[in-house]
């Protein structure tokens, strides 16, 4: 008999639960049928149960227009692939999915089958809805309604009045189907995220009603990012293996817990090994733990792989220059002599781009995270983040002034966790000395501070 899993509880009073999507599955003797049953086993497995279950959409592979054939999957999904759950004492609410209301047929089916909460947006009953548990608010977004349009679409408003109208939870989450932000690169707007146009005013509703974490599924990853100090959490690896990219990403869930501290989650795979892992929000450093490196050749402050659980934040100052900008500029080098540097930070660009290469095979091409631009001539005070749990997220930033991070863009499915840091370090210019790459402003101030075991 397979071992039992711990699962994270909450530091007093709070809340644990299992994330996990896309199965598309349903039919019996179908390849997702398996999958998704090696995905469950993990759940059964976790000690003790977790309170409810979220599974934003995608049960099932529908697609179908034969409202009997998209009935008889539901049944199957619900009735034998989900039996050993018992929802009286477990509930598991859903989002709509791509694959499950892609039209008014699909629609009707899913509101009958599923029952859902009816306060929801106006004619989007049993499609759209909120759950309040305590202190725990979950409004569940209907990211492709028929009757905003479809795929990509996405009711704003009544998010916004939900949120609001319950300020007093100390925990917020929204869910739906579609990212808000593209994960691992794939990118297209009401394909992959939702309406390009939705985007920023979908973002600023979580920010403005202090939403701790967007969660969604649909691409066949699990990804984490923030924006603004809002957590996208991406997990979409309940049952469809052979479409993620192998060696990447894996069949998973993800088991979390919220308490007065934050959210903490580990992800499991089909093994019930944890994969990933990750802590939010982030303490700061203890100010004795901050030093100052001088321009030019540096000690490097650590080597090798940075640890699960470490986290690096540098916080770099001075002031942007006002004439050939668009060159690279370099604020940190770490090299290895006779090779590329694995990891540049600097800015490239006529807008300053403060930017990220990493380079971690030789002989392959490095990946770029993007951050702010920085005006010409303009003081700066930027904090720079390396946690390696997040993935490709895992490069963050903000400014000095305000407490919300915010991940680099970056169109790559891996993040720092398996970069080798080497020995040689450079402040202020590049691996070939004081006249490659200079950073061409003023005042250039590095510090760094290390977290973690």
């Amino acid at each position: 008999m397979n071992a039992s899993i711990s699962a994270i509880l909450p530091r007093g009073k709070g809340h644990q639960f299992v994330l996990y999507g896309d199965s598309c599955s349903g039919v019996p003797g179908a390849l997702h049928e398996k999958t998704f049953a090696s995905v469950n086993a993990v759940v059964q497995r976790l000690e003790p149960q977790p309170e409810f279950i979220l599974f934003p959409g995608d049960e099932i592979i529908g697609l179908t227009p034969d409202a009997d054939a998209l009935r008889a999957q539901w049944r199957h999904w619900l009735d034998a692939e989900m039996a050993w759950l018992d929802r009286a004492a477990i509930p598991i609410w859903h989002t709509t999915g791509n694959h499950t209301t892609y039209d008014l047929t699909s629609e009707a089916v899913f509101r009958t089958l599923l029952d859902l909460p009816k306060n929801g947006p106006q004619g989007q009953a049993g499609l759209s809805y909120f759950v309040r548990r305590d202190d725990l608010l979950m409004v569940f977004v209907n990211t492709l309604w028929s009757g905003l349009g479809g795929e990509g679409h996405v009711e704003i408003d009544w998010l916004e009045a939900t949120l609001r109208a319950h300020g007093d939870a100390r925990h917020k989450l929204v869910l739906g189907h579609h990212p808000v932000f593209p994960v691992n690169g794939f990118t297209g707007t009401y394909q992959r995220e939702i309406g390009h146009e939705y985007a920023r005013p979908f973002w600023d509703v979580l920010v403005s009603e202090n939403v701790l974490a967007y969660l969604c599924s649909h691409i066949l990853a699990f990804d984490v990012q923030a924006h603004r100090g809002v957590l996208q959490i991406c997990t979409a690896g309940a049952g469809t293996a052979h479409r993620m990219p192998e060696g990447i990403e894996y069949l998973h869930c993800v088991q979390a817990a919220l308490d007065d501290q934050g959210l903490r989650y580990q992800v499991l795979d089909i093994d019930g090994t944890v994969r990933e892992r990750m802590e939010w929000p982030l303490p700061d450093p203890d100010p004795t733990q901050w030093r100052h490196l001088p321009l030019g050749a540096a000690e490097a402050m650590f080597t090798g792989r940075v640890q699960s659980g470490c986290r690096i934040e540098l916080r770099l100052t001075g002031q942007t220059a006002t004439a050939d900008v668009a060159s690279a500029q370099t604020i940190l080098t770490a090299f290895a002599p006779g090779s590329i540097a694995p990891f540049w930070l600097g800015l490239r660009g006529p807008k300053q781009t403060l930017t990220a290469i990493v380079g971690r095979d030789p002989g392959r091409s490095p990946s770029y995270w993007f951050g702010p631009d920085l005006p010409a001539g303009e003081r700066f005070d930027i904090h720079v983040l390396i946690y390696p749990d997040m993935g490709p997220g895992g490069l963050l930033y903000r400014h000095h002034n305000t407490p919300r991070w915010s991940s680099f863009n970056s169109a790559t499915a891996r993040g720092l966790e398996l970069l080798s840091w080497p020995r040689h370090w450079a402040i202020g210019y590049g691996q070939g000395g004081c006249e490659d790459r200079p950073f061409r402003g003023a005042a250039l101030n590095f510090q760094v501070a290390q977290t973690g075991p």
